[in-house]
């Protein structure tokens, strides 16, 4: 009940006036409407004030670099902070239950100069049940009222944090000038009465932090009674472990009492004096012998013996015991029991640069059974310089910079841009780029696609190795059958953009360009009928535009105006005649013919024969031309029999006369080059008994050249009693040429 009405009055807190939130001289004695005044008053802190280090930070309040640099800021803090000192009143007061009878400015204005923090305490606020029950009294209000009237008159005060359980409260009020540097406040309360938990007895505390020191400020009023001072100890050792502040960053675990700079410890502590009979005690008064009495104080024993307030300090007690008075007088306790005096009403403190400037009790108050106490404590709070902060900061992230670059992997690689001069069909060339580790970390790179691409390079080009660490790495390109038609017809040129990667680094971009010579390998039969010169003579934009016209001709629209090309005849490629003719002039008798390879360099030269129009004389021993035809069919983007002519083909396998249909219907040049193709295996079987080939050896050749003429092949070679064989040999043909098709090829 009482957060839900602290949240409901905090969301009328922007209509409160600044007078309102001051000392001044237009005080209402209404008790609601002071109630309300000192609500408001509270609220303006209910809202998160920044601190000078929070203005000036000016980044997000998470993140490990973040964190970094917050932890590097406190080990550096005094480079950028001052202590300037501030003084702090506090004040405890047991009221017994009573209502404010007299002023307070007696206690709480007995300061020469008006302090710049108030932190009051009260005990026994209320002792009724309902107090108890419901955590709500009436009395609230008055208190706050008559502490309002009887703070220094020479300052204004604004109202900081109220935070009460059942008759334990605490008011925090501050100079108004000092308002703003007060931040992440924050209060909680914990009881330890009945069964360990109830709110008669236990601790209120809030904490916050000025400037850039954190501050917690506990009121506590613990067990009673002479002979429970263990009682007394283990309610202290409860209320530090069970108060737990909640942080602003909500990923950070919650702060205890003492995890801050300076901790103000104060209230009825109720240690009392021991060993000594009540007539001793009063007489040791008396004679002001306050050293020998103090000598028997319960709390500075158990401070003696560590077991309670370690770390703390307690002024010089040079005053009257606090404890017990009969209410309305000085006299001493006359009732039944004669109480012992005793100093119950403590003010301790805990951290550095704190001077404490008084500590004194106020017999002139006689609302109560206690007397007040109150001390003045000057406090040395560690203030930023703007400055200095600024130059700390910027030298914080300029190491952490450093750092993160350090441990960034880095390389220099020798060349970024590679040109590859004049490549041709089915030759190497490769450049090598060195990769250097110029950092200060182990590094691993490799090459990554770029964005909607299925590998890292196109498929004419490879990286040697891919991957690895610092090593020399070799770029090889290589044209072959699948990418020299694109080439060829210009759809597709030598140029890519490698990106080599490095893992936790950045990337490094190569570029690979090069020139590609066009070669009658990979390009179509119906192209190569076009040509009036060698491929090699011709320019890029003109085969262009021959392979857009292969598209829109039929072969049997092409006219008879190619006669006098370049070809040796209508509608046939001279490099395929070239070929043949040469192999059926001095190969037919020649053994293991398509089954020896040839050499690469003489294949380079035939080649180039073919590609620049050298065809009189083809370099190379047999089988290297041999093998030169086998690639140039392999190469070939359409087959002799075309694609579009497979599923006929299987339906009349069976049927020769259907074959030559099939065969008749072929594109012209297609056409030719089956026929020039029948002819020289028709020669070879007829040499057979020489060079040791049969229609078995010919008929898997095909499959690996995928060139099916084998369905005109089977009734041309009928004779040879194989037809079975070229049915089996056609079947399999088209079962590798339908998953090269489902593989896009």
């Amino acid at each position: 009940m009482k957060k839900s009405e602290r949240a409901h009055a905090a969301d009328n807190s922007g209509h409160k006036k600044e007078d309102e939130r001051t000392r001044g001289d237009g005080v209402h004695e209404s008790q609601e409407r002071v109630k309300s005044e000192v609500r408001d008053d509270l609220i303006r802190n209910s809202q998160p004030i920044l601190a000078n280090k929070s203005q000036m930070l000016g980044m997000p309040q998470f993140g490990l670099r973040d964190n970094l640099i917050k932890c590097e800021l406190l080990k550096n803090e005094d480079a950028y902070t001052y202590i300037k000192n501030y003084s702090f009143f506090l004040g405890t007061y047991n009221v017994n239950g009573q209502n404010p009878k007299e002023s307070l400015s007696p206690w709480l204005a007995s300061t020469a100069t008006p302090p710049d923090f108030y932190l009051v305490g009260f005990q026994e606020l209320d002792l009724s049940k309902e107090a108890f029950l419901f955590n709500d009294t009436p009395k609230e209000p008055e208190w706050m009222l008559a502490v309002y009237k009887g703070l220094h008159p020479d300052a204004k005060y604004a109202l900081v944090k109220l935070v009460r359980l059942v008759g334990i409260m605490l008011l925090f009020y501050v100079k108004a000038e000092h308002a703003a540097h007060i931040s992440e406040m924050e209060a909680e309360t914990v009881g330890t009465g009945v069964m360990g938990r109830m709110g008669n007895k236990g601790a209120v505390a809030i904490r916050f932090q000025f400037h850039n020191s954190d501050i917690c400020v506990v009121n506590s009023h613990l067990a009673a009674h002479t002979e429970e001072f263990e009682r007394r100890n283990q309610d202290f050792k409860d209320i530090c472990r069970r108060i737990q502040f909640r942080q602003d960053d909500l990923t950070l675990p919650p702060l205890a009492i003492m995890k801050h700079n300076v901790v103000l410890w104060l209230g009825d502590l109720n240690y009392r004096i021991s060993d000594l009979e009540v007539d001793h005690v009063k007489d040791l008064i008396a004679k002001k012998d306050f050293e020998t009495l103090y000598n028997h104080d319960q709390l500075k024993r158990q401070m003696d013996e560590e077991v309670v307030f370690v770390g703390f300090t307690e002024g010089e007690i040079d005053f009257q015991p606090t404890y017990k008075y009969d209410t309305g007088s000085d006299q001493w306790d006359t009732s039944e029991k004669c109480r012992v005096p005793a100093w119950c009403d403590r003010i301790l403190w805990r951290g550095k640069n704190i001077k404490q400037l008084h500590y004194q009790s106020h017999m002139t108050l006689k609302t109560s059974d206690h007397k007040p106490v109150s001390s003045l404590l000057e406090i040395g709070i560690k203030v930023v310089n703007e400055e200095s902060y600024k130059r700390t900061f910027e030298e914080i992230v300029r190491h952490i910079d450093r750092m993160e670059n350090d441990c960034i992997p880095s390389v220099s690689l020798s060349e970024r841009e590679f040109f590859f001069q004049d490549v041709k069909f089915m030759q190497h060339q490769a450049k090598t780029v060195s990769v250097y580790n110029d950092g200060q970390v182990p590094c691993q790179f490799e090459f990554i696609p770029k964005l909607d691409e299925p590998t890292y390079c196109k498929p004419w080009l490879t990286a040697n190795p891919a991957k690895g660490t610092s090593v020399d790495i070799d770029l090889e390109v290589f044209v072959n059958r699948s990418t020299a038609p694109e080439l060829n017809s210009g759809q597709q040129q030598l140029e890519d953009i490698l990106v080599l990667h490095l893992e936790r680094g950045k990337d490094y971009f190569i570029s690979v360009t090069g020139n590609y010579l066009p070669s009658c390998f990979g390009s179509s039969l119906s192209t190569l009928c076009l040509l009036r010169e060698p491929i090699q003579d011709m320019p890029l934009e003109t085969i262009r535009e021959l392979v857009r016209s292969c598209h829109f001709y039929k072969s049997t629209a092409i006219s008879d105006r190619f006669t006098d090309s370049y070809i040796f005849e209508p509608f046939h490629p001279r490099t395929v005649k070239a070929a043949i003719v040469k192999l059926l002039t001095i190969s037919v008798l020649q053994e293991e013919l398509f089954q020896q390879p040839g050499l690469r360099g003489e294949f380079e030269e035939i080649r180039d024969c073919l590609d620049t129009g050298s065809l009189d004389t083809l370099p190379g021993s047999n089988h290297s031309v041999a093998e030169a035809l086998l690639l140039f069919l392999d190469a070939l983007p359409d087959p002799v029999i075309p694609f579009s002519f497979y599923p006929q083909c299987l339906d009349c396998c069976s049927d020769s006369s259907r074959c030559r249909q099939i065969i008749s219907v072929l594109p012209q040049c297609h056409k030719n080059v089956f026929n020039y193709l029948i002819a020289f295996l028709q020669e070879l079987l007829k040499h057979s008994a020489h060079n040791r080939l049969d229609v078995s050896i010919l008929g898997r050749l095909t499959i690996h050249i995928h060139c099916l003429f084998l369905c005109t092949l089977s009734a041309d070679l009928e004779s040879a009693g194989q037809f079975q064989t070229q049915r089996f040999i056609l079947h399999k043909t088209h079962s590798v040429l339908s998953e090269d098709e489902q593989n896009g090829k």
